[in-house]
């Protein structure tokens, strides 16, 4: 039982690790290939835990054929194997391994009345070249792993950068965690304009990471890696509740009306409990929803488009405006779009640069006239310059929002554009 896996009969990690170390030992060149199944966690939650065994026993037994008593099959726990073949660093018999292991794993496994088609990452070290020791052999591997699921069903050899790019992202990680307990996180704003009036009619909350020291993380870093980790949950939350006691105060002083728009990330809008944590934030702030507006991607709404109608018209329901973000940008069914119960589309920054071609304008006016047909606002993300602002007024968008009329503010900043605020732009005629 210390040697062997009990659920699959094949060696289990502390063999695998003895092995690595007898060949470090006697200094033999030796293949590693760690792998595990692509989104195996979403079989176990869908399906139960019970078939997700039987799927790593039939996987254990389809490789089986493989090994031989120098190249071993191993089970390091959960969906994770691991195959080392000992006395050799062939590149081309080691991909042709691994190119064998995927093909293998490709052909459909029927369990029950279920069939699977699954798909595994590869993660390949070579000894003594990536590593001296086993476990960081093992360590590179699991490096070289993750970086193939950045694509899937692909095998990739480890390399210096791949290391190099690992412990950056583990120290972002860090920095998160701290981040969220230390309150490093800060929203800031930006405000959008009514073309008709001239006048400010809400602002976007944007998140900002400032370390203690000053320096700003840019969210090309952290947001990533936040929602790879789950982690831009509770900084989800954080921006939200920010945002509505900041609008709910500018609200009570005067300063302003409208809405404050908080984008809300693919793993906010796929939880169980988002409208209960939303009304709790509401409620603890006293933001009335008819002040908010959340903003949600076309990717995250199109992921599973009967349950995300679901949830928009739940979040409709307790007074919350709807905006699509990045609307053009990805692969939006217009059967679908007219189903969704939103106000508003953004027009992504990308078309606005191009509003000086014809296909750019081309695009927009599409987009406003697909809006106005569904009697939906439309807000143009990234204006800069006085030609962009005209272009989008001839073709009819009603609220625009980019450096031109300002970049994103703090919450005083906001505050004080809020109250010496004229209107920035000429009515339109």
């Amino acid at each position: 039982m210390a040697r062997t896996d009990t659920l699959t009969g094949l060696p289990n990690r502390n063999v695998f690790f003895s092995r690595l170390q007898k060949c470090v030992d006697k200094q033999l060149e030796t293949a590693i290939l760690v792998f595990d199944v692509d989104d195996f966690k979403k079989i176990n939650d869908s399906l139960g835990h019970v078939l997700g065994d039987i799927l790593l026993v039939k996987i254990s037994e389809r490789l089986k054929p493989l090994t031989n008593s120098q190249c071993i099959l191993y089970r390091l726990g959960g969906d994770e194997f691991a195959i080392t073949m000992e006395g050799t660093n062939d590149i081309h018999k080691v991909t042709i391994l691994a190119k064998e292991l995927l093909r293998l794993l490709s052909n459909p496994f029927r369990i029950e009345q279920h069939e699977f088609v699954v798909a595994a990452s590869i993660g390949i070290v070579l000894y003594p070249d990536d590593g001296q020791q086993p476990e960081t052999l093992h360590r590179n591997a699991d490096t070289a792993m993750y970086h193939a699921k950045e694509k899937g069903n692909r095998y990739l050899f480890f390399n210096k950068e791949m290391n190099k790019q690992a412990v950056k992202r583990l120290q972002v990680e860090n920095l998160i965690r701290q981040g969220l307990k230390e309150d490093y996180f800060h929203v800031y704003y930006q405000p959008k304009m009514s073309f008709s009036t001239g006048k400010l009619v809400g602002m976007e909350a944007l998140v900002r990471f400032i370390s203690p020291s000053g320096t700003l993380v840019s969210p090309g870093t952290f947001i990533p890696i936040s929602e790879e980790t789950g982690q831009v949950v509770e900084i989800g939350e954080v921006v939200l509740r920010k945002a509505c006691a900041d609008m709910k105060r500018w609200i009570d002083s005067g300063l302003m009306s409208g809405r404050v728009a908080v984008n809300l990330s693919a793993r906010q809008f796929n939880l169980p409990n988002l409208i209960h944590r939303i009304e709790s934030i509401l409620l603890e702030t006293g933001l009335s929803p008819n002040n908010l507006e959340l903003e949600i991607t076309e990717g995250t709404v199109m992921d599973d488009p009967q349950h995300a109608i679901q949830v928009m018209h739940e979040l409709r329901a307790l007074g919350i405006q709807l905006a699509m973000d990045d609307f053009g940008t990805g692969y939006s069914s217009l059967s679908y779009l007219r189903k969704f119960p939103l106000n508003t589309l953004k027009i992504d920054k990308a078309f606005v640069d191009d509003a000086g071609t014809s296909v750019g304008r081309a695009m927009i006016d599409t987009i406003i006239t697909i809006a106005r047909n569904l009697s939906l606002s439309t807000v143009a993300e990234g204006v800069e310059t006085s030609t962009q602002e005209k272009l989008m007024a001839e073709m009819g968008c009603d609220v625009l929002q980019g450096y031109l009329y300002s970049k994103p503010l703090s919450s005083k900043e906001l505050a004080h554009f809020a109250a010496n605020q004229q209107p920035v732009l000429k009515k339109a005629q």
